[in-house]
């Protein structure tokens, strides 16, 4: 049985949805990891952090314990402080891949989101209990975070397509969006994550890789349960 399911892709490629529609169907934890980075980036910026200081952001990530606090990781613990609506904030949008790129960031939150799946399935100390297994989206989870996870998938679509996606979600929360301005941050994120020193955005040799440009999200989902299900 697959216990571990980790799913990459760039900005607004459908990880999100489709990762908590894909968990909830298989009774899985999940947990977005780019969640951890946005709450540290979010706690930088309270704290008066910049995003540029290597250093001090690496101190912050590795002195942070940070807590998904349900099985559908809607929102994470931080500092005492619960944190969901605020990690979409702008400020937090425009500052969390330069966040994100540091190597000692990355560090200190791969070994939490390691341990954590760990805990999820029973293999590592303090066993998180009512889950079957877990889903991990992000940018590395494949090639980096959980490189034996029993199933990786990377999902992608077009950059116009995936600005489409954001502005629908910024509406959504009665957000103005401008879809041009919109895809050119993708398109400047989609450079800056995947030409980063510390794992970069790329598919895991051994990954399936599914363009969901025309896809639904359900038609996504189907198809995902079907390869955890021995289809292809």
């Amino acid at each position: 049985m697959i216990r571990t399911i980790a799913v990459d892709g760039p900005a607004a490629s459908g990880k999100s949805v489709v990762g908590r529609r894909l968990a909830e169907s298989l009774s899985y934890w999940f947990l977005d990891t780019g969640i951890m980075y946005r709450a540290v980036t979010w706690l930088a910026l309270e704290q008066g952090v910049s995003p540029d200081d290597s250093a001090g952001l690496g101190e912050l990530a590795a002195a942070v314990q940070l807590r998904p606090v349900s099985m559908q990781g809607e929102a994470v613990e931080v500092a005492g402080a619960r944190v969901g609506p605020e990690l979409r904030e702008s400020r937090v949008d425009n500052n969390v891949s330069n966040v994100s790129r540091h190597p000692a960031v990355r560090e200190a939150l791969v070994e939490q989101q390691r341990n954590y799946a760990d805990s999820v399935t029973g293999a590592g100390n303090g066993s998180i209990p009512g889950g079957n297994g877990i889903v991990m989206i992000g940018r590395d989870i494949g090639t980096v975070v959980l490189p034996d996870a029993g199933l990786k998938v990377y999902l992608t679509a077009s950059a116009r397509e995936r600005a489409a996606r954001r502005c629908r979600e910024m509406q959504g929360r009665g957000q103005a969006a401008d879809i041009e301005k919109v895809l050119g941050e993708i398109e400047a994120r989609d450079a800056i994550d995947s030409s980063r020193d510390a794992s970069p955005l790329r598919p895991a040799t051994d990954a399936w890789q599914l363009d969901t440009t025309c896809l639904e999200i359900d038609e996504v989902v189907r198809a995902i349960l079907l390869r955890v299900n021995g289809g292809r």
